[in-house]
This record gives C-alpha cells, sequence and structure tokens, in this order.
C-alpha cells in the first residue's frame, strides 16, 4: 500500500511538473500584433491586452503587469487598471523606422510571480503626411533654337520622405506647346523626370518659357510639390554633342592601378570652331563616390580609375557623362555608362573557431567531434569557392556540417593519451582562385586520460636473498612499479599476497 502511495504521488508531481511547464510555454511564446496609424494623439487606444492574452484584471495588478524597458518602451504604455495598451507619445513613422517600407516595434511585457514575457508587435501605418519636395524650387535651362525636336534634358529628382505608394510615383509638366516630360525608373534611385523636346524652338517670337513640373505621390489623397521650370532659347550654336554610340558599357577588374583605362566615349557636334569643340565631364548628379573612384579627361573622353575599387564593396556604377560643347551658350549631351566590376581574387579564406572542446577522453569513438570552424571567403565565384581539410599527420579530420561556411574537426582514429597527449591540428583553406589564395589556423586539442593502463613492476620476478637471524622490522628488500596512467589513475598501492594454509592474506606494505 505504501509504495502504491509512492508511485501516486510520483505521478501526480510529474503530471504537475509537465502542467506548470506547458503553462510557461505558453505565456513566454505568447504573441499579439497590432497596427495602428502614426501621427496618433497621445493616449490613443493601440489594443487590450489583458483581453486579448486573457489575463484577469486582478491578476494583472497583483502581479504588476509592465512594458521590459528599452529604446521603443517610451512610445507606449498599460494601464494595470484596464490591461490596455496607450500611444505615450505622438508617434512619426519616418522618425521612428526611417525609410523603411514595413515599420514594426517590438515590445516585451511582463507579469511578475511568477515571471511571464508575452511579445507585442504593434505595426505603424504610413500616413501620407509629407508632400514631394524638389531641391530647388526654380531650374533655369539654356536651350538653342536650333536645337531638334527628340533632344532631352535631365531634371531633378523630387523627395519625399514617406514609404511605398505615399512616396513620388508621377510627374508631370504644365500645358505647353513644345516640351513633354518622360520617365526614367531607376529603381532603388527613384524616377528621374526628363524634359523631351517635342516642336523646334523660335526665340525670334519667345525668348524665354516658363514651365511647372510638378512631382505627385501615390497617397489618397495625393499629394504634390511643384518646381518652376525657365527655359531661355539661344541663338546662335544650333547644334548640340551627339554620342557616337546608343549605350556605353565597360568592364574593370578590381584593385586595377590608378590611371587604368576604363572606356573612351566619343561625342561629335557639327557645328565649327568653338561652337564644336566638345568638353567631357561628369553629369551634375553623380555622386562624390564616383568621383573618388573614377575621372573623365575632358578633352579625349577617356575615363580611368582614380580611386582603389572594391568589386565586395560594390559591383557595377551608373554613371552619368555629359558631352558639352564650348559655344558662347553651350550645348549639352547627357549618356550614360555602365560600368562593371570584375572580381579578382583578393581576399583569403577567413578561418574562425566557432567552438573548441577543452579536452577529449582517448577512449572517444571516431568520429566525436572536438571542434566547430566557420570558413568564408567574401570573393564570388570560383574565387570564393573553397577547399579545406586538416593535415593528414593528425588522428583527426574535417567534415562538413549542415549549416552553410560550417565544418566540424572530428576524430579519425583511437587516441590514446600515454602515446601522445596534446595535438596541434592545422587546418588548412584554400580557395580555387587564379593564383589560389591559403588559410592555415592551428587549433591545440589535449587527450585526457582513462584508466586503460596496469601497473607495472620494474622486475618480474624478483630474487633476493635474506641473513639469517635479521631482527624483527629489519629491511629485506624493495619493490617499484609503475603506471603509465595519469592523476588518480597513476597512484599506486604495494600489498603482500602470503599463502597462510589454503587462504590468501594481503598485507599492505
Amino acid at each position: 500500500m505504501k509504495q502504491r502511495g509512492r508511485d501516486s504521488w510520483r505521478q501526480r508531481s510529474a503530471m504537475l511538473g509537465v502542467l506548470v511547464l506547458l503553462l510557461f510555454f505558453r505565456a513566454a511564446s505568447a504573441q499579439l500584433r497590432y497596427s495602428i496609424s502614426e501621427e496618433l494623439k497621445e493616449g490613443s487606444f493601440v489594443g487590450n491586452i489583458a483581453k486579448d492574452l486573457g489575463i484577469d484584471l486582478n491578476v494583472m495588478k497583483q502581479r504588476g503587469f509592465r512594458i521590459m524597458s528599452g529604446s521603443t518602451e517610451s512610445l507606449f504604455k498599460v494601464n494595470e487598471n484596464d490591461g490596455v495598451l496607450y500611444a505615450n507619445q505622438k508617434i512619426d513613422r519616418e522618425q521612428v523606422c526611417k525609410e523603411s517600407n514595413v515599420c514594426l516595434i517590438n515590445l516585451k511585457t511582463v507579469l511578475e510571480n511568477p515571471l511571464e514575457i508575452h511579445y507585442v508587435t504593434v505595426e505603424i501605418t504610413d500616413l501620407n503626411d509629407h508632400s514631394p519636395t524638389f531641391p530647388e524650387k526654380t531650374k533655369r535651362l539654356e536651350i538653342s533654337e536650333s536645337s531638334l525636336p527628340g533632344a532631352k534634358y535631365q531634371l531633378q529628382n523630387a523627395h519625399d520622405p514617406d514609404g511605398g505608394t505615399n512616396s513620388v510615383q508621377q510627374y508631370k509638366i504644365s500645358q505647353n506647346d513644345h516640351f513633354r516630360l518622360e520617365i526614367k525608373d531607376r529603381g532603388r534611385d527613384g524616377k528621374t523626370p526628363i524634359l523631351q523636346l517635342q516642336k523646334q524652338l523660335d526665340r525670334e517670337a519667345k525668348s524665354r518659357h516658363k514651365l511647372v513640373l510638378t512631382a505627385i505621390d501615390g497617397g489618397t489623397p495625393p499629394k504634390s510639390g511643384t518646381a518652376e521650370i525657365f527655359i531661355d532659347v539661344l541663338d546662335v550654336n544650333d547644334n548640340m554633342p551627339v554620342f557616337t554610340k546608343d549605350t556605353y558599357s565597360a568592364v574593370v577588374q578590381e584593385n586595377a592601378p590608378v590611371g587604368t583605362t576604363v572606356i573612351q566615349l566619343n561625342a561629335t557636334d557639327l557645328d565649327e570652331g568653338s561652337n564644336g569643340e566638345v568638353v567631357y565631364s561628369f553629369g551634375s548628379d553623380v555622386k562624390d563616390k564616383i568621383r573618388e573612384l573614377f575621372d573623365i579627361d575632358s578633352v579625349t573622353g577617356e575615363i580611368t580609375v582614380k580611386g582603389h575599387v572594391d568589386f565586395e564593396e560594390q559591383d557595377s556604377y551608373d554613371i552619368d557623362i555629359q558631352a558639352s560643347d564650348k559655344g558662347s551658350i553651350p550645348f549639352r549631351t547627357d549618356k550614360s555608362v555602365i560600368i562593371k566590376i570584375g572580381d579578382t581574387n583578393d581576399n583569403l579564406p577567413e578561418i574562425e573557431v566557432a567552438s573548441l572542446s577543452s579536452a577529449v577522453s582517448e577512449d572517444s569513438r571516431s568520429g566525436t567531434t572536438v571542434a566547430l570552424i566557420s570558413i568564408t571567403d567574401l570573393d564570388s565565384g570560383m574565387n570564393g569557392k573553397i577547399i579545406s581539410y586538416v593535415t593528414e599527420d593528425s588522428p583527426f579530420t574535417l567534415t562538413p556540417s549542415m549549416q552553410d561556411n560550417m565544418f566540424a574537426v572530428v576524430t579519425k582514429s583511437q587516441l590514446d593519451r600515454e602515446q601522445q597527449s596534446r595535438y596541434d591540428i592545422t587546418i588548412i583553406a584554400k580557395d580555387a582562385g587564379e593564383p589560389a589564395l591559403t588559410s592555415e589556423k592551428i587549433i591545440s586539442v589535449f587527450v585526457s586520460d582513462t584508466n586503460d593502463n596496469s601497473p607495472k613492476f620494474s622486475l618480474s620476478p624478483y630474487t633476493f636473498y635474506i641473513n639469517e637471524n635479521n631482527p624483527p622490522g629489519a629491511s629485506v628488500f624493495s619493490v617499484r612499479a609503475s603506471d603509465r596512467d595519469e592523476g588518480d589513475n597513476a597512484l599506486i598501492s604495494y600489498h603482500i599476497l602470503r599463502n597462510a594454509g589454503h587462504e590468501n592474506k594481503e598485507e599492505g606494505i
């Protein structure tokens, strides 16, 4: 009966332990998600945490429900009386999440005694609370009366800090007889408005044109911003430079020496004298980073390497080039040049020890893991393909793990501490580039002892002589034994086994 009672008590205890564990796991993994619009007033309702989590309000008060401290703690607060999550201040999505498309704020809420953690995610949706703006409110262009229809003039982009469809989506130009607007989608750099001449200008009929460029976002209702474009119609110099190719592209290897020629552009102008003399330059919107890496010869149109070009930093560049004549009122033509960076094998494989056992037992089975190694190479293609191995003069080998770039150092044969107690393992990582680059890493593994050796006497058997009439307690002879193990496994005690009658008696010496 007593045993049956003990078994029942153990079962109840085990079930209670499992129940507590399940409750804790359920609480710790509970997660809620709310969505609110930016610019809500302070104190605005976000969600009822107590209701959604099924927490009794009395329990919430007793156990001190709160938001864990952190960088986003000040944005929200919880009312302990009703378990409602409120906005603690006015939230500006563009300030909190910058230009991210999705703005998520993760909160950790806590109940004390016992500890429970609940995760709350608040999504801040974008309001169309910003209008597009241009870097300059006015833009002045000079266009010759002899410019032919189809000539294009790149305008400045408008900027809108709102995200997604609330950012700039389209441009339009005021009604006129001479120009239309073309939009060039430059991907991550946004949309660029380009003014295209449709009808030839006549300076004698009208020497100045005023256009209004409007940028419109995709909000509901949409917001817009404008810039005024003043066009001065020029007389004389009635031909603009024309590039000899529609597209220009080139490949330059990374780490190319300064002065290396990348590509040479060529534009011609049908005018004579200074009006037909072409000079080359970077476009006005070309970033400083590009100007640090490349240079263009104003006379020859040759683009050369100016700084350190690194494939791992950026693999291509889209550069705006201008060809301009030297007329008193110069004409300019824009052209885009694509420069691709070729990868060279300029990065050594990197070997990093992620985990290393302090010691491995000498009776470990083959395949026992002693270290985890991460091996990476910043290069791409064959330059980044790595072959890795352990030098063959050790009982260890390298095997790939399920995770990319991770390898395990494992035993491949039986170890014997008495033969060798420490191994300095050399790990080799070699890429497949031309020429190949190699890295080495040495890790030290110590072999721990097991009691696998018996004590051995220095002689066997011992032969000795005893003089008669020795007094009791006199030393007769000494023996010595050794054990190849270490520590407690090598401590030796000595005993004499005597045959007294039919019984063996053991005495310590």
